[in-house]
């Protein structure tokens, strides 16, 4: 016995998929990957820098080198993290396949 699936059927299928693809595709944007990961890797820089001994500054002229490092990193991951929220990745058009270019 076969199975026949009507137009709204499957309508709503290519529907859930296109949410799942969108989805799927903002949750591993490059941009939230880098962001996290200069954030973490900044807080944990910044600690060491907290925690320098006078011996590690005199090492670096003077410089609590990690503390400002880590400051920066922690600042860029904060850029990517905003720029990630201000302007999210748009999905593809839902009539648009990829390689598909308009004919004239």
């Amino acid at each position: 016995m076969s199975e026949f699936y009507s137009d709204k059927d499957v309508q709503r299928e290519v529907t859930e998929l296109q949410s799942k693809s969108a989805t799927a595709a903002q949750l591993f944007d490059i941009r939230r990957i880098i962001g996290g990961l200069f954030v973490v890797y900044g807080v944990i820089v910044m600690i060491a820098g907290f925690t320098a001994s006078d011996a590690d500054i005199d090492k670096a002229e003077g410089v609590n080198i990690n503390l400002w490092t880590g400051l920066g990193m922690l600042l860029l991951g904060l850029f990517f993290l905003a720029w990630l929220k201000l302007r999210p990745a748009a999905p593809p058009p839902p009539d648009a396949a990829p390689g598909d270019e308009p004919r004239e």
